[in-house]
């Protein structure tokens, strides 16, 4: 099979396999229906579902499964299970307290999909253009995140049918791993030994540290905005009014313009490097992040065009921090790395996503993203000693230049 044959099959995974994550925020209102659901009670079927993705990969990482197990298998296996998963919980649930550690599960087979899928698009790319193959991977990660909010948004299926459509995608997205990816030619040699300290001893590392420090300051905002970004637009003034529903809206600027944002992220830190490509997609998102106040009360067409920014800029850096750090860790255990650091990444967005409502009770949803501010613009500042890192070093940003 080709490498465009492998990267698409490799996005496809992606986009079904991760249609499960978001899945339960995509019904929140149906819930707070049929469940008297609370505002408590969103946030953790939210937040489950991190602790979850984080508890996975911690695990992954101490036994070394993305360096060890065939990445297909691993892939195909992790995108059943949270299938499964799901689609047990559109049919047995009947309230936060199964839907709740069913989440949990949910996450934990999640952190089987994004990090392993990270390491095989890698595989089928160089350096000179692996940007933009890691911006085709989290575009396909993005669109499978929003995929429930256009099948709540376009049909009328009640929560249990969207929740096993979600699951169906899944499915269909295991059989395209085990049937059609394969490992490519530029992966890393085999883990020899087991080594789970690398997840800690990457941040002895100058390079692998700035590059993580960048990653959790993008962390800080992303995962906190697709969640919450529904609740913002409900409250927005022009909420009624905006192109097909709020669940459409979120679909086309999160998902649609998420997408676009990836493929343009990675087409810039292909021409003008690492650095300058993540630092300008944060200082975008970090810019949203301030004017958020100001555009609540926008017009319909400009809180779109604005919603469609912040989701292109959100994301557009995700891709980005992937590539930069396979390239300056171990090369023995980059799938290790690239598991440790979006398992301490998505740690971090359980703080957001929990603080976020909080902060949106006591002064309201037209002053609560400022919260998410800081991140991106600490993330730019550690991107930018990266560059200059990378710039001073013959071998780059990584190695003995800690």
């Amino acid at each position: 099979m080709n490498v465009g044959t492998q990267r698409g099959a490799i996005a496809a995974v992606q986009v079904f396999g991760l249609a499960v994550w978001f899945s339960m925020s995509a019904v929140v209102p149906s819930l707070r229906a049929d469940w008297g659901l609370t505002a408590g009670g969103a946030v953790w079927l939210t937040a489950s579902v991190q602790f979850g993705f984080v508890a996975g990969a911690v695990a992954s990482t101490a036994l070394n499964l993305a360096d060890r197990v065939p990445a297909h298998r691993l892939l195909a296996a992790s995108a059943a299970a949270a299938a499964v998963c799901t689609a047990v919980l559109a049919l047995c649930a009947d309230g936060p307290d199964v839907a709740v550690p069913l989440r949990f599960l949910t996450g934990v087979f999640l952190a089987g999909v994004y990090p392993t899928g990270m390491k095989l698009m890698a595989s089928w790319a160089g350096s000179a253009g692996r940007g933009r193959t890691m911006g085709v991977l989290i575009g396909a990660l993005t669109l499978g995140s929003t995929l429930p909010h256009l099948i709540a948004g376009l049909g009328s299926l009640p929560w249990r049918g969207v929740l096993l459509t979600a699951a169906a995608a899944g499915l269909v997205g295991a059989v395209i791993a085990l049937l059609l990816v394969r490992l490519g030619p530029h992966a890393a040699p085999t883990a020899p030994a087991r080594n789970p300290r690398y997840t800690l001893t990457m941040f002895t590392e100058r390079g692998p540290r700035l590059a993580n420090l960048g990653y959790f300051g993008h962390m800080w905002e992303l995962y906190a905005l697709w969640t919450w970004i529904p609740a913002f637009l409900l409250a927005a003034p022009a909420a009624d009014e905006l192109p097909g529903s709020v669940a459409v809206t979120v679909f086309l600027t999160m998902g649609i313009g998420g997408a676009a944002g990836c493929l343009l992220g990675g087409w810039g830190a292909d021409r003008f490097g690492r650095p300058p490509a993540a630092m300008a997609a944060l200082l975008t998102s970090g810019l949203c992040c301030l004017l958020s106040p100001f555009l609540f009360q926008a017009p319909p067409p400009l809180l779109f065009a604005f919603c469609a920014l912040w989701g292109a800029a959100v994301i557009a850096d995700s891709g980005v921090f992937s590539t930069a750090l396979s390239e300056v860790a171990d090369h023995r255990y980059i799938g290790t790395a690239l598991t440790g650091q979006t398992a301490i990444g998505f740690a971090l967005t359980v703080v957001t996503i929990q603080l976020i409502p909080l902060l949106a009770d006591a002064i309201g949803w037209n002053l609560a993203f400022l919260l998410l501010a800081p991140g991106p613009l600490a993330g730019a500042l550690a991107m930018r000693a990266f560059g200059r890192t990378a710039a001073r070093s013959p071998r780059g940003a990584g190695g003995s230049t800690a």
